[in-house]
């Protein structure tokens, strides 16, 4: 069944909605708004959560809803509900079009349609029965505690998503859009004496179950957790100061995700609150770096077919060989900035608001063999794996702390440390770059996203990099 049937049945045949009353409904809301759109979705979600040796948690939802918004110029109004009728779309067209209520705008042009699909239709959380989900968290639990005497606890997590939307536009226009989601989380502490520590590993993307049944690849998880598990068992406290810092290949990237790719977004910089608001054209960071936003790229957790304005993803250059060259855009930002769209318009549910939001944000590989940059450094940080972070949109500070991170010595990776946070400036950063790795990699499928309250799934992805300075917030006495 293709996706515009399969949506038609859930919002249309299933809801009693009739489908030309419903256009009407978003023509005569929409009348001399800017632009605007009828938002529909329905989503089934699921997670397990297994523990102690045993399932600990098990639920199921279902959600459906609306949203319509309305624009003119600056202002947008928005309304919302799970009540999927035309009463209910009457009532929410009644308070959105107070803001555009006695203007006279020009509907903007709806976007292109596209023919690629980046993900299968297919809903994973039925093709796989809830045993054998099960069986697979009680599996990773004895496959980590067999492996090591070390191991303490063992912590596995399943979830997948299977979300439908439906977006309609003023003169009868319909995009449609079927987007699975999976994830596998699993950590482990071990223990030593009177020393704990503990390691973590996450995959995912828009595919089914299928592939995280297989044990190479579940297997793969649990050793990798326990690998970082007990390298920090052996780590020592960190140093403090400025010094270089060589970033890990893949999920290091979520680094310039945050310094750096929140100060790309359209928004921020059409309200000049960006760093990098009124540098366009010009050297942002050290020659060779280019980051893209890529939301094509097949399966992958950031990826969308179209955004959740109906504009079909891209592939979307921001930072070219230093240079600064573009920024993601949502309809209504583009439109006020006088670009197109990007495909970067997003939102968590039928009850937020879209905004510009990256997706698969990476920075391309140079040429250097990672092992050179490695032995280019005299003393510095190793940096393969992050946790939380924070940036301050506006100054680009951030503050970000490692959860695998060595020492470098004399050209060497020495000894692992524990409580290493980099601390700096993104766009300072960007500039301090001087050697890029040819081993250009995307994370394993785990971020999300934070942004006015609002989170979605992103992806991320680097090569091996040399950043010449970056203070390290340490423990080391």
């Amino acid at each position: 069944m293709s996706q515009t049937a399969t949506t038609g049945t859930l919002f249309f045949d299933r809801a009693g909605l009739d489908q030309s009353r419903v256009e009407r409904l978003v023509d005569d809301t929409l009348a001399g708004a800017d632009d605007g759109e009828l938002f529909l979705e329905y989503t089934q979600s699921e997670a397990l959560s297994f523990d102690d040796g045993r399932l600990k948690g098990a639920s199921f939802d279902t959600a459906q809803g609306f949203g319509l918004r309305s624009i003119s110029g600056e202002a947008a109004g928005y309304a919302h509900s799970n009540e999927l009728s035309e009463a209910a779309i009457g009532r929410a067209g009644d308070t959105v079009r107070a803001v555009h209520s006695g203007r006279s705008g020009v509907i903007a042009d709806g976007p292109q349609g596209t023919n690629l699909m980046l993900y299968s239709e297919d809903n994973p959380l039925s093709a796989v029965p809830f045993e054998q989900k099960v069986k697979l968290l009680s599996d990773i639990d004895a496959y980590a505690r067999g492996k090591d005497s070390r191991v303490r606890q063992v912590s596995a997590s399943l979830s997948g998503v299977w979300q439908a939307v439906r977006i309609v536009r003023p003169g009868g226009q319909h995009v449609s859009d079927i987007r699975p989601l999976v994830r596998l989380n699993v950590q482990v502490v071990c223990g030593e004496g009177d020393r704990m520590e503990s390691g973590s590993h996450g995959c995912g993307g828009r595919t089914a179950y299928d592939i995280y049944l297989e044990p190479e690849n579940w297997q793969g998880a649990v050793d990798e957790a326990l690998r970082q598990a007990l390298v920090n068992l052996e780590s020592i406290d960190a140093p403090a100061g400025a010094m270089p810092v060589v970033l890990g290949a893949g999920w290091p990237g979520i680094l310039l995700h945050e310094a750096v790719g929140h100060g790309l977004e359209g928004d921020f910089n059409r309200k000049k609150t960006s760093a990098f608001a009124g540098l366009m054209g010009e050297r942002v960071a050290a020659p060779g770096v280019t980051i893209v936003d890529d939301g094509t790229i097949s399966e992958r957790r950031g990826s969308l077919t179209v955004d959740d304005e109906g504009t079909p993803s891209q592939r979307t250059t921001l930072i070219e060989d230093g240079k600064l060259v573009g920024f993601m855009q949502d309809r209504q930002n583009a439109r006020l900035m006088g670009v197109s769209p990007t495909g970067n318009g997003r939102r968590q549910s039928f009850a937020h608001i879209p905004m510009p939001r990256m997706t698969n944000t990476v920075m391309m590989g140079g040429d250097k063999d990672p092992k050179e940059i490695i032995a280019s450094v005299k003393r510095g940080l190793y940096a393969v794996s992050f946790g939380g972070g924070q940036v301050d949109i506006t100054s680009g500070k951030f503050v970000f702390s490692c959860t695998e991170a060595y020492m470098i010595e004399d050209g060497k990776i020495g000894a692992p440390v524990k409580g290493a946070t980099l601390i700096g400036n993104g766009p300072e950063v960007m500039t301090k770059v001087s050697m890029i790795g040819n081993d250009m990699e995307l994370d394993t499928g785990i971020g999300t996203c934070g942004k006015e309250g609002q989170g979605v799934p992103v992806g991320v992805g680097q090569p091996t990099l040399k950043v010449d300075e970056i203070t390290v917030g340490g423990t080391a006495a």
